[in-house]
């Protein structure tokens, strides 16, 4: 068993990592009512993937950038392009509650595709949680005449990317070096969100929107980097589960900044997806325990 403060420092870099993901969310659904959607994005992108450079250049890491950068590192940066584009361009037409909720479906589907497509070893228990998750998710986008808003949609496609995404991370060399990775993710994404631009017409924005953006887009880098730092230290699959602590976050910010309170209907299926994503992390914590005893000599 990892030692109890790696794990409590897993933990407080996986809430940190929520933490500035949600800033930045939240700061592009606000400066978004106002501003085009792939303008925000573009120039958020830019400051992101300057400051990133400027990290990496620092680093001596830019002469092994193109060494380092594998069809795996592509893949994943394309897919983290359009993961961005699409769940941010859904978020501005929801709550963010419900935005949030339906992205955590991500866990649930990166089970699945481990299974059919790595082979790994998924039980029933993890199967029916799986379906169970996904059968919240659909209570939140609710597929029907009433209730439902097509704009669901766009954040349920970003779960498809970004477990595109993982998996192909999971085939990136374990030498390539993480900065390097968020540097090409950077200017993917950038490239991604400036397409998106050119087919708006920018508006002037004020120096307070351009400040948030700035601020918006420092977040995301602490995010990523907050998110790499939590699942190197402590038990990873009791370091995940805190990934949820983004949703509570979620439905307070919505509540203060747009008056957003989620009916119960959509806090059942918030409830239900949850619940999905802890016991299947449960599971697998189980898993590798069991594992873990059968290899050890002294049991």
């Amino acid at each position: 068993m990892t030692d109890f403060r790696e794990t409590l420092r897993g933990i407080v870099a996986m809430l940190l990592c929520c933490l500035f993901f949600l800033i930045n969310d939240t700061i592009v659904k606000a400066v978004a009512d106002d501003l085009p959607i792939g303008e925000v994005l573009f120039i958020r992108s830019v400051i992101a993937t300057v400051v990133v450079f400027v990290v990496v250049w620092r680093m001596g890491l830019l002469p092994s950038v193109r060494t380092q950068t594998s069809r795996f590192v592509i893949t994943r940066s394309i897919c983290e392009g359009f993961a961005t584009v699409v769940y941010l361009s859904g978020l501005v037409h929801l709550p963010i509650a419900n935005a949030s909720a339906i992205s955590q479906g991500a866990p649930l589907a990166i089970t699945a595709a481990g299974a059919l497509v790595l082979g790994e070893i998924v039980g029933w228990r993890r199967w029916m949680s799986v379906v169970v998750g996904f059968c919240g998710i659909l209570i939140i986008v609710r597929p029907g005449p009433e209730g439902f808003n097509s704009w669901a949609l766009l954040p349920l496609l970003s779960v498809a990317f970004v477990t595109v995404r993982e998996l192909s991370t999971r085939f990136i060399a374990p030498e390539t070096n993480s900065a390097v990775v968020t540097l090409v993710t950077q200017v993917v994404v950038t490239i991604a969100c400036g397409l998106l631009s050119a087919t708006e017409v920018w508006q002037a924005m004020t120096l307070m929107q351009f400040g948030l953006i700035v601020i918006a887009g420092l977040s995301c880098i602490f995010g990523v980097q907050f998110s790499i730092d939590a699942m190197r230290h402590g038990d990873i699959s009791l370091v995940a589960q805190f990934r949820y602590s983004t949703i509570p976050f979620a439905i307070v910010l919505g509540w203060i900044i747009w008056g957003d309170v989620p009916d119960l209907v959509t806090l059942l299926g918030i409830a239900i997806v949850v619940g999905s994503g802890i016991y299947i992390f449960y599971r697998e914590r189980v898993r590798h325990q069991s594992l873990a005893s059968r290899a050890d000599p002294a049991v």
